[in-house]
């Protein structure tokens, strides 16, 4: 019998990676994507996020498609009840997982070139990045539209995007049984402006390695703040952009000490 746990490990196994794995598609070329829509690629106006700094708004227009409607062709009718999130993996390793509910409020794209012929890429100016690749894709939303979407800067905007996976996810590795449930909100918020890059206890990005929840107790709370607010003070030349200038700066001192209250009390698990 001993003998046989091996082998049936690994099929356990198989069939766990399989099942976890049923949604997730990796995009298509963008020709085959527009030969498989049935409807035809649109200008997609918007206030690129990466480029507009304080109260200067860069307008640029893509080429695509509605998020929604590519997703129904990925995966049917019943897209939205196939899972609670959409998660977006791109190339450079950074996951984007934004809720269902979110594409049914708001005008989200997935574009692939930009209208006036100019190269598919973008200048990165909080990460210190020069002629950035977007594609094969790139996750836009209307901002133009939605002004409220603005303060939100860059944070839901992935680029370089190839895999769409719809997910039901467990906020078990982020809130384990015991911790306050009062820190629930620092979940969350690291789950915003943290988890696209970085990982908490497995939980996360797979852009950089380290655990935050250990990374933050070797820090202290004024160092952690500035870290998170001014990332270049810390590391010069860092590519990690810092909060969004587009809130008020109360609000993302209240972010940050949040952040560093939650990432110490959580427990760095195994």
């Amino acid at each position: 019998m001993s003998n046989d746990l091996p082998f049936l490990c690994r099929i356990v196994g198989l069939v766990i990676l399989v099942s976890g794995a049923a949604h997730a598609v990796e995009l298509p070329s963008t020709a085959n994507l527009q030969q498989q829509m049935t409807v035809p690629a649109r200008a997609v106006p918007v206030y690129e996020p990466h480029l507009s700094v304080g109260d200067r708004h860069v307008a640029i227009e893509y080429v695509g498609f509605r998020a929604i409607d590519v997703l129904e062709r990925l995966f049917g009718r019943d897209w939205r009840r196939q899972g609670e999130t959409v998660e977006f993996r791109a190339l450079d390793g950074y996951i984007s997982r934004i809720a269902v509910s979110r594409f049914l409020r708001e005008n989200a794209f997935l574009v692939f070139a930009r209208k006036d012929g100019k190269a598919f890429t973008v200048d990165n100016l909080a990460q210190n990045q020069q002629d950035v690749p977007l594609g094969p894709y790139y996750l836009v939303w209307d901002n133009i539209s939605s002004p409220a979407l603005l303060k939100e800067g860059a944070s839901k905007w992935p680029y370089q995007v190839n895999e769409v996976n719809l997910v039901t996810l467990s906020d078990g590795a982020l809130l384990p049984k015991g911790l306050d449930p009062r820190l629930s909100g620092g979940a969350q918020l690291a789950k915003t402006h943290c988890l696209s890059c970085h990982k908490i206890n497995g939980f996360g990005g797979e852009k950089f390695e380290g655990n935050l929840a250990e990374i933050a107790k070797d820090m202290s709370e004024p160092e952690f703040v500035r870290w998170v607010l001014t990332p270049s003070s810390i590391l010069s030349g860092t590519t990690m952009p810092p909060l969004s200038d587009r809130l008020a700066e109360g609000e993302r001192q209240r972010i940050a000490k949040a952040l560093f209250g939650y990432l110490r009390a959580v427990p760095v698990l195994p």
